[in-house]
């Protein structure tokens, strides 16, 4: 019973620990930034898993949302209201792809980048709508060059 109750010690402290150390990355939805129009800022994010990506309205008419073609297979995504700012746990490693509902065909994507992990072949394949697909091969070129 001793041993039992140090080891439910010691696994809440690692619990605890491993919280403690996650960390909050903000993306800007705007209208106009670095790249043109209708973007987030940044457009790419490396974190680790149990970070939280927090997306802020800078401009109205933007949300964000997971693309289920640029997300691992078991995820089960999000898709964030009109105008709403909202925060999601990335807890597993992958890439995820992000979007503007009303703005994707413009080229208001992301990625993001969870953990020690490759950019599968199948999102290179995905062909996105409009601006969107050009804005994905830049920053497919810019995750290569690392």
């Amino acid at each position: 019973m001793k041993y039992l109750k140090q080891s439910l010690k010691v696994l809440c402290l690692l619990a605890l620990a491993s919280s403690a150390f996650a960390q909050t990355h903000e993306v800007l939805m705007k209208n106009r930034g670095s790249a043109g129009p209708m973007v987030y800022e940044p457009d790419y994010l490396e974190i680790q898993p149990g970070d939280t990506v927090k997306f802020i309205r800078k401009h109205k008419s933007h949300n964000a949302a997971s693309i289920a073609e640029l997300s691992p297979a078991d995820y089960p995504g999000f898709m964030g209201k009109i105008d709403e700012e909202i925060e999601v746990t990335y807890d597993n490693p992958g890439f995820y792809g992000i979007k503007c509902s009303p703005h994707y065909a413009q080229g208001m994507v992301m990625m993001i980048k969870v953990g020690d992990t490759t950019l599968p072949d199948s999102y290179r394949a995905f062909k996105a709508p409009g601006i969107a697909d050009k804005r994905f091969q830049e920053i497919y070129a810019r995750i290569d060059k690392q």
